[in-house]
């Protein structure tokens, strides 16, 4: 049905109180006729062109996953539905793959997980030399090291590292992305080496029909009874329950009043600025602006405690502001004595 003949959906206009307390099973939600469907057809397309018969179905769920053994692509709820798009931003104040560039990116990793499933790659010797025990398991606390090149630099958070089925998916995207000259990109790079093998494998598998091919849609919204606030209630606390500080000496010393000068209340000033500082950091370290924000709550009401004053130029404090949050976060993430072996 073309998106302009479909009924009008009487949820759409509720307001978010309302709306969050529906369970994911009353949305009548689709990826077809949605803004999403073109960038799905998009993939479809860049697969096609590079030989390989694998149309991932793709299916409206609760968060991106492609599940094992099914050679197909769970995307989260809001990007089918503007609706819901506004309440994710409101409730998280960003959408994972809510730009038209970042949800193709992440349409290519999950179709990296989809080919993999639907040849079931993760059996091969190569696959295994190449990329590691798909067996491992995923790590309880990811601490990557921002300075490997044994990986490629796709998503956020150098999400490569975390566990060889993520390597592929990551691999797979870079090679997948039209214009993404990685034999330039990564020359040197021991991670080359895993992109070679992929351009090997999938000339390989060219032409072939995959051995699974099941069209099973798990965690479906319809077989949900999770309301949208209990969903947004586990998601906020986790992305606010493990978050960087800044010790009050460093806030102390940015922030240090000069003699004969009393300047703007450190709190305000940040309070001024915070959606800037929030999209600036997220930008330069890839944590979550929610995470952020409450980062910038806590340094705020730090601020106002120790009674500092922003009386330096406007401009040269953010910028310092910035660099102090970012250098603080990538250190919580990416402490040394954090990193495995890469």
């Amino acid at each position: 049905m073309p998106r302009s003949a479909r009924p009008a959906r009487r949820w759409a206009s509720l307001g978010d109180e309302r709306l969050l307390d529906l369970r994911f099973r009353d949305f009548d939600v689709q990826v077809e006729g949605s803004a999403l469907e073109p960038l799905v057809h998009e993939v479809w397309g860049e697969l096609e062109q590079r030989g390989l018969r694998s149309r991932p179905h793709v299916w409206a769920s609760t968060e991106w996953f492609s599940p094992d053994g099914v050679p197909g692509i769970a995307v989260p709820f809001y990007l089918v539905h503007p609706r819901l798009l506004r309440l994710e931003r409101t409730m998280m104040i960003e959408a994972e793959g809510g730009s038209h560039e970042e949800c193709l990116m992440i349409l290519r990793h999950e179709a990296g997980h989809a080919v993999q499933h639907a040849w079931r790659l993760q059996r091969r010797d190569g696959w295994r030399r190449t990329f590691g025990d798909p067996t491992r398991p995923y790590p309880t606390i990811y601490r990557p090291n921002p300075a490997s090149q044994r990986h490629v630099q796709h998503l956020r958070q150098y999400y490569a590292q975390a566990h060889p089925h993520e390597d592929f998916a990551e691999t797979f995207a870079v090679w997948l992305a039209p214009r993404s000259q990685w034999r330039r990109r990564y020359a040197g790079w021991p991670a080359l080496r895993k992109l070679e093998y992929v351009d090997e494998l999938m000339r390989e598998l060219r032409g072939t029909t995959p051995p699974v091919r099941t069209r099973r849609r798990v965690e479906a919204l319809s077989q949900l009874n999770l309301t949208l606030r209990e969903h947004y209630a586990r998601k906020q606390a986790h992305q606010a329950s493990d978050r960087p500080s800044i010790p009050d000496r460093d806030l102390q010393r940015l922030f240090a009043a000069e003699p004969g000068r009393r300047g703007e209340p450190a709190h305000a000033f940040l309070r001024r600025h915070r959606a800037e500082l929030r999209r600036m950091v997220s930008r330069f370290t890839g944590e979550s602006q929610y995470t952020l924000e409450h980062v910038l709550g806590d340094v705020i009401e730090r601020c106002r405690a120790l009674e500092l004053r922003a009386s330096r130029e406007d401009r040269r404090l953010r910028v310092d502001f910035a660099l102090l949050l970012t250098v603080r976060t990538v250190h919580f993430h990416y402490s040394r004595r954090n990193w495995v072996a890469l």
